[in-house]
């Protein structure tokens, strides 16, 4: 099942269900995903039975949607700092290579800078041989970062902005998972949706301790949330278009336990193995990784450009524009007497 998050012509906020021919048809007496789980969760019900029975009689064309900027993130929550953005890296099996490319300059750098490479591909060697756990056992944690809050997840068709101290801006396709805490403190986990992470690739490629700088960007999320079971293949396309629409880079896509060093189990365990990620009520977004970047192959997406990645199953493409931000100064101010407003 997918589940789509959208606005009506007069701005109120619904839920519905996106069938194969493009259409969403809107649940009855549910408003938000976030309603729908918290829902799900207080009967101790499956989210899809739930939804099969608020399926009413509005219809609405997802394209209609998306043409006139209506589709939302498929969760959020309404005050934005209680929904948690975050992610792991080298969980892909070819995110190794990937990163080895980004990080090529390095054979001419300094000692300490190679390093950093080095500490990287350690990590994923710990994944390939630690990340698939037997059941009931614990394997090697990953690489995991921070990205933000859910003031920066952006919707389909939306910009994404890179600020204006940034020196780029480029997509991760990833798979995300999304998640509600239960009033005890049980993460439930509601389905995926495509994303794309975007980062700040030379920022990394700089110092790979810059990596959790390099995060601190918006996203972006859907359009529709896949309610159920990962598959275990996953199999799509990542491009990037031109300011007219036409492509001028594409790669694979590939994601799914079968392409990973990790489980998904593995890294729900050490994401949510930290208290202060089961807090009831609050919202988890967190992305698993990628091995397709094109930064990697020596693409540098400008202003007005776009992302698009796109699996079939998912439902339709996630695309969105690139834009910089204006810049900002921002300084605290001290609040004490006599102190300099510029200090």
């Amino acid at each position: 099942m997918l589940i789509l998050q959208y606005l009506t012509q007069d701005g109120a906020r619904r839920v519905g269900v996106l069938s194969d021919n493009g259409e969403v048809t809107a649940l009855e007496r549910i408003n938000t995903t976030y309603e729908l789980a918290q829902l799900a969760i207080d009967q101790g019900r499956p989210l899809a039975d739930l939804a099969r029975e608020r399926v009413g009689e509005t219809r609405v064309s997802y394209r209609t949607l998306f043409e006139q900027g209506r589709v939302l993130a498929p969760l959020d929550h309404a005050d934005p700092a209680h929904c948690f953005v975050s992610g792991t890296g080298l969980t892909h099996l070819g995110s190794a290579d990937a990163r080895d490319a980004m990080h090529q300059h390095l054979a001419e750098q300094s000692a300490a800078e190679q390093a950093a490479m080095t500490d990287s591909m350690k990590m994923f060697r710990m994944g390939i041989e630690g990340g698939k756990p037997a059941p009931g056992q614990i394997g090697v944690q990953p690489e995991w970062f921070y990205k933000g809050d859910g003031s920066i997840v952006r919707a389909n068709g939306a910009a994404l902005s890179a600020p204006s101290f940034a020196l780029d801006g480029g997509e991760e396709p990833e798979i995300a998972a999304l998640y509600v805490i239960g009033p005890d403190g049980t993460p439930y986990r509601l389905g995926f949706a495509l994303g794309n992470e975007f980062s700040d690739h030379v920022i990394e490629r700089e110092n790979y301790l810059w990596l959790a700088h390099s995060k601190l960007r918006e996203c972006a999320l859907g359009p529709a949330l896949w309610v159920g079971p990962l598959p275990e293949r996953i199999e799509g396309t990542s491009r990037v278009l031109d300011v007219d629409g036409h492509e001028r880079w594409s790669r694979p896509f590939l994601s799914g336990e079968a392409n990973m060093s990790h489980t998904i189990a593995n890294l729900e365990y050490h994401h949510f193995k930290y208290p202060q990620f089961r807090r009831p009520g609050d919202v988890h977004i967190h992305f698993f990784g990628t091995a397709t970047l094109s930064f990697a192959d020596g693409v540098r997406v400008e202003a007005g450009e776009s992302f698009e990645i796109e699996v079939p199953a998912f439902g339709p493409a996630l695309r969105n524009p690139l834009s910089w931000a204006a810049p900002e100064e921002v300084r605290p101010r001290a609040l004490w007497a006599g102190a300099r407003t510029d200090a």
